[in-house]
């Protein structure tokens, strides 16, 4: 009877690194094969790896493909709306962040919108009379593997893969991701990244950062960032069993003129959430400064925190809840309102596509001077940066 047992023996920690081993592979299939490359095509797999991964949430988790594509890609068409499929700011934190996986299946049902968000992914004679048609059984298949190699330890190692993906995907990352958090970037969503460093979600946890570059395959943005996902699809392009199609743009310096090129042009409206989140940095020290004098007459505790996210916003994504206050600190600061006024210039240039690429190369330029001869030598300085901007992949 000692069969009964399992095939396998370990000890005790070994089950457990056996548990985590296999959940991990069934993070890095979410993130790699049905995020970055069937959903937002930011790399392509080599069909062998490609199909690894859909056999292997096949056996572990039962999603289909594409309707897992479909609602991510309504997800990010319709964020924070009523239309969106799990937004913690629609939803509340709670429905979302321990009902993520009922919020899922309520969605898939909605045929009609996967058909039209799901369209691209695997359609081959597997997909159709297998995983689509057959999805609730590959995860027995895995129950069966499991007790047979760990006996009854196998029962929960099984389910600790089954709560997985419910739990830190659906929940998690579609919830606190959305909820708390730090923000690279002020995004038009309220994506958030929840840790500059982690494993278990695989680099899902930096989703401010993807929310604001949606087709980028690498989700660290910033130097402290680390996106385990990235390291398994650098590796994979490695030994030739992916291609990297598209990473975020980089906004670094170059050589400055007199005068502005259209390649500082479109490196500035490539980057323009980075050159946003530069302004608010590079103005730290006078908006603290002004706010300082203003504590008499405008009581905040929170207001430098607030100011430096409303010099990263375009105007229009500033709540209403909050205008009257960005209103009445511009009302007793001639500075701030020179600051926050060139800010929201910047915004208006990246906006008008009506405009010719002559006529926005002109809008900068004089945008430059008035900024080197504002007398603010923050602003200065953030101009001549501006004038030295290029872009690196």
């Amino acid at each position: 009877m000692q069969w009964l047992n399992g095939l396998i023996d370990l000890p005790w920690w070994g089950y457990v690194l056996v548990a985590l081993a296999l959940t991990h592979i069934t993070i890095a299939s979410v993130t790699i094969f049905l995020h970055r490359c069937q959903t937002h095509r930011g790399l392509d797999l080599h069909p062998a790896i490609s199909h690894f991964f859909r056999f292997w949430l096949w056996l572990t988790t039962g999603m289909v493909t594409k309707e897992w594509v479909a609602i991510h890609r309504k997800h990010h068409a319709r964020c924070e709306t009523e239309e969106d499929p799990h937004s913690p700011q629609v939803l509340g934190i709670n429905k979302v962040l321990w009902e993520g996986a009922e919020l899922y299946r309520s969605a898939a049902k909605d045929r009609e919108m996967v058909e039209k968000f799901g369209r691209g992914t695997p359609d081959d004679w597997l997909e159709r009379n297998v995983y689509t048609r057959h999805s609730g059984k590959g995860i027995f298949i895995m129950l069966a593997i499991n007790l047979a190699l760990f006996g009854p330890v196998g029962l929960s190692i099984w389910a600790l893969q089954m709560v997985w993906i419910p739990f830190w995907a659906a929940g998690v990352v579609n919830g606190l991701g959305h909820y708390v958090g730090y923000r690279n970037f002020e995004n038009e969503d309220a994506a958030t990244n929840l840790i500059p460093w982690g494993i278990i979600i695989g680099g899902e946890e930096l989703h401010n950062n993807h929310h604001t570059f949606g087709t980028s395959a690498k989700f660290s943005y910033k130097w402290y960032e680390f996106d385990i996902g990235w390291g398994y699809i650098r590796a994979l392009e490695m030994v030739g069993l992916a291609k990297v199609l598209r990473v975020a743009p980089k906004l670094q310096e170059g050589d400055a003129g007199p005068q502005l090129s259209v390649d500082h042009l479109q490196a500035i409206i490539a980057n323009r959430y980075a050159v946003a989140a530069r302004y608010a940095r590079e103005l730290k020290a006078v908006y603290r400064g002004e706010l300082d004098k203003l504590t008499q007459d405008v009581a905040s505790p929170n207001l430098k925190r607030k100011m430096k996210i409303w010099l990263k916003q375009d105007a229009k994504d500033t709540p209403e809840s909050e205008r009257a206050a960005l209103s009445a600190v511009l009302e007793k600061s001639p500075v701030l309102t020179t600051v926050y006024s060139m800010r929201q210039e910047l915004t208006r240039l990246w906006e008008r596509s009506t405009l010719t690429r002559d006529e926005l190369l002109k809008e900068l330029q004089d945008w430059c001077t008035r900024a080197e001869a504002s007398g603010i030598e923050s602003l200065q300085r953030f101009s001549m940066q501006l004038r030295r901007a290029t872009t690196a992949h």
